[in-house]
């Protein structure tokens, strides 16, 4: 899960070497990422009215549910 969501965010962004997941905490069922991007791809992750971040969030659901976990994404500023 870690490296689908820097594959999705390095393709983003204009500096893709700044991009950095980390697992915030690891429970059981619950996984949290905390995203790190350089302060001027802030806003091409979060998207317009936050849609990219949104879309990202719902892919990551998508694959933790494959692997029967809860995924919750945050964005570092």
């Amino acid at each position: 899960m870690k490296e689908f969501v820097e594959f999705i965010s390095k393709h983003l962004v204009d500096f893709p070497d700044k991009v950095v997941v980390e697992i915030k905490s690891e429970e059981e069922k619950k996984v949290v990422f905390a995203l790190k991007v350089d302060a001027d791809d802030v806003g091409k992750v979060i998207g317009k009215q936050g849609k990219t971040a949104q879309a990202m969030r719902v892919l990551l659901t998508a694959v933790a549910a494959k692997e029967g976990k809860r995924a919750v994404l945050e964005i570092i500023d």
